[in-house]
């Protein structure tokens, strides 16, 4: 009975999850594939954290096995999908740039894929009977606890996907404030360099007005200040 215990417990916890960080160069589209098995909950979220020029927007696309479009979005800072799978096979998730000429994109994305219920499978009145009677307070136990660890996973997990969603946050107004400075601080660099050129030149200019002109009537006939 410890066996099934441990069974239930690792049957609840079970989960796939991938967050990634991307450059989509201008002009392309980058996809991924993962394999899905008919049934499982597909959790997807993504959000441009960054931009070399203009918005910060991206297109998104979700396909199934089969080649038919699930989810279609058209320039969009930021969206979060889910999907129920309805074939075995690999899905395809493509993050499309192609609309830019010039502007890379840094995305961040967090995929979650999980499956059926799990007290769904593994609890059933058959199971009971073959264990028998003395077994009864046991598997309410195990149930129990099952409970509590699906609990448990659901809200750490929840607690995971809003902490990486605020870092994404975070990176996003970091970069942006970072393109600003380094936007102030070019101004800067325009406007002392141009200050510097037009005082040399009123400099220059002034000093030219008190020069002796006595050499230019030597070299140049006719010349006269």
């Amino acid at each position: 009975m410890r066996y099934i215990f441990l069974a239930t417990i690792f049957s609840v916890v079970f989960a796939y999850e991938k967050d990634m960080t991307i450059i989509v160069q201008p002009g392309k589209i980058d996809c991924f594939f993962h394999k899905v098995v008919t049934d499982e909950i597909i959790d997807i979220e993504y959000q441009v954290i960054d931009s070399t020029h203009g918005d910060l927007d991206i297109s998104f696309q979700m396909s199934d096995p089969g080649g038919r479009m699930i989810v279609a979005d058209y320039k969009k800072p930021e969206n979060s999908h889910r999907h129920t799978a309805t074939q075995d096979g690999d899905y395809r998730f493509c993050f499309d740039n192609s609309f830019s000429t010039f502007s890379k994109k840094t995305v961040f994305f967090d995929m979650l894929i999980e499956g059926e219920d799990p007290e769904e499978r593994d609890y059933d009145d058959d199971k009971e009977m073959e264990l028998g009677n003395s077994a009864e307070t046991y598997m309410m136990r195990v149930r129990d606890i099952s409970e509590s660890v699906t609990r448990v996973k659901d809200k750490v997990s929840t607690a995971r996907r809003l902490q990486e969603l605020h870092s994404a946050h975070e990176a996003r107004d970091r970069n942006l404030a970072e393109d600003m400075c380094s936007r102030v601080l070019k101004w800067s660099i325009g406007h002392v360099v141009l200050m510097l050129l037009v005082g040399i030149t009123q400099v220059i200019f002034v000093k030219s007005l008190f020069e002796d002109t006595r050499n230019y009537r030597k070299l140049v006939p006719g010349f006269s200040s």
